[in-house]
């Protein structure tokens, strides 16, 4: 067995015991020589200590049976740490002996003390925990950066707080402009996550985080409020969206941004659902128009509920084909005599190592063969298809909006008369355009009352397999179809 001995000294003072002083009473209580670990001028809080490390690794290894300290804290500061640090003792199946504690995990009163010492670390971790959330909440609130790396296109500096204090406060840099370059982009007709980030990544323009854009960084950036120059509308924007609104009207100025802070769901990587959030206004500036802010705020929420069917022409499966490896869409590419699935995360981010070879004729041939089976099975006067009505999902969350907001009035003495007019008006001018695309779709297409899909044009193919067809996964040399029915 392998016991070993590990001593600590920040600062040598005439009250305080020595690293030898320290080795030798563990070796006296041990009755044996140790093998020695130790570190001088390193406080107890720094964890990234050089012979501690190495002392961790060797548990790590299996090296190191049994463990002597002079005191607890020459081991950790922390009782949360030391918490964590008994975690990998006892995983690796190591004793612990505390000499001027009398703490011993060989004996039944050792370890009852562990079992308190436990206790109070997990109390310490949350109560910790509930510390630093209540501060960043508390920052966030009184306008000041709560914490943390700042958003693209800014910078972290200092400014004087409402209570005359110095605190964090954004500063735009040399990529603001490249934001406000990307709500425009995204604003204008026609214009997708996939098409901004390829226009960026084409330019060499680096995100934050890495070299190159992703529909999540762009999606991050793009629902983010620090970038809008905040007004009354962005004011009652959030109102309708249930979030708490934490400062007065009078501050939404059409100067500062907006910080919203609350617990997002990572999993789902949902942006929409801001009910239980926290909205405040911030001492550093915005740097997108309100008006500009908020067309890009409406069309990512009408992306979310109506879909994308593509628009792609070389293959009615457009929107549908996803590659098996990484989860982006494939891309159609044609020459004059094939067509090739190419994978977007490969394509424009070079993030996917897969090669698909599938054929897509043979693709093509198989989802028609299915397709044409189920159409057969029906009867001869068969029901209409299910219209997959999504401008119906839309004008229903502007019901709801529309709902939050007088809500938000009744409840709300700050929210004035003239807010709700401009609020109610804002949405029915979406209601309208949504109605008019609604029209000018059903215009475009209508389809026959007998389905015979090798007689449908292109864009009704495109129709009924979205109907049938969730998604297609391809693999480097094979597909998986996830039918709806």
């Amino acid at each position: 067995m392998v016991h070993a001995v590990y001593a600590r000294q920040s600062v040598e003072k005439k009250n305080s015991l020595s690293i030898e002083g320290q080795i030798e009473l563990c070796e006296k209580t041990a009755g044996e020589q140790l093998k020695v670990y130790k570190d001088r001028g390193y406080s107890g809080k720094n964890t990234d200590r050089p012979s501690f490390q190495a002392l961790l690794r060797d548990i790590r290894a299996g090296k190191i049976d049994k463990l002597y300290v002079y005191r607890l804290d020459r081991f950790s500061r922390s009782v949360a740490d030391f918490g964590s640090l008994w975690e990998i003792l006892q995983a690796n199946h190591v004793e612990f002996v505390s000499v001027n504690e009398n703490f011993d995990t060989s004996t039944p009163m050792g370890r009852a003390m562990l079992h308190i010492i436990m206790v109070f670390a997990q109390l310490e971790r949350e109560t910790t925990a509930e510390r630093v959330r209540d501060n960043y909440y508390r920052r966030a609130a009184l306008g000041s950066w709560p914490g943390g790396p700042a958003p693209f296109g800014f910078d972290v500096g200092r400014s004087h707080a409402r209570d005359g204090r110095i605190v964090p406060t954004l500063v735009p840099n040399e990529s603001a402009p490249v934001v406000v370059r990307i709500f425009e982009a995204y604003a204008e007709d026609g214009a997708s996550l996939g098409s901004v980030a390829k226009m960026l990544n084409r330019e060499g323009i680096a995100s934050s985080h890495r070299s190159t854009w992703d529909n999540v960084a762009l999606s991050r950036v793009l629902h983010s409020p620090v970038y809008v120059m905040a007004d009354e509308q962005v004011y009652l924007h959030y109102k309708s969206l249930g979030a708490n609104v934490t400062s007065p009207p009078e501050d939404f100025d059409y100067i500062h941004g907006a910080l919203l802070v609350g617990k997002r769901d990572r999993a789902q990587k949902k942006y929409t659902d801001i009910k239980d959030h926290a909205l405040s206004i911030l001492n550093s500036p915005g740097i997108v128009p309100a008006a500009l802010w908020l067309t890009c705020q409406n069309k990512l929420m009408h992306n979310h509920q109506l879909g994308n069917n593509g628009k792609g022409t070389h293959t009615w499966l457009t929107g549908l084909l996803k590659c098996g490896n990484c989860g982006y869409s494939l891309k159609v590419c044609k020459d004059r005599t094939t067509r090739r699935l190419i994978c977007s995360g490969r394509y424009n981010l070079s993030k996917c190592s897969a090669t698909v070879r599938i054929n897509l004729d043979e693709l093509e041939q198989e989802v028609r063969q299915c397709i044409e089976k189920m159409l057969a099975q029906c009867p001869d006067q068969p029901a209409p298809l299910p219209e997959k009505d999504d401008t119906k999902a839309a004008l229903e969350e502007l019901d709801r909006r529309a709902d939050r907001l007088m809500d938000a009035f009744a409840e709300s003495e700050d929210l004035s008369p003239a807010y709700l007019q401009r609020a109610l008006a804002r949405l029915e001018q979406e209601r309208q355009a949504l109605l008019e695309e609604k029209k000018r779709r059903s215009s475009q297409l209508v389809l026959p009352e007998k389905l015979v899909f090798s007689e449908l044009s292109f864009e009704e193919k495109k129709v009924v397999v979205t109907q049938f067809i969730r998604r297609i996964d391809v693999y480097e040399d094979q597909a998986e179809i996830c039918w709806n029915v």
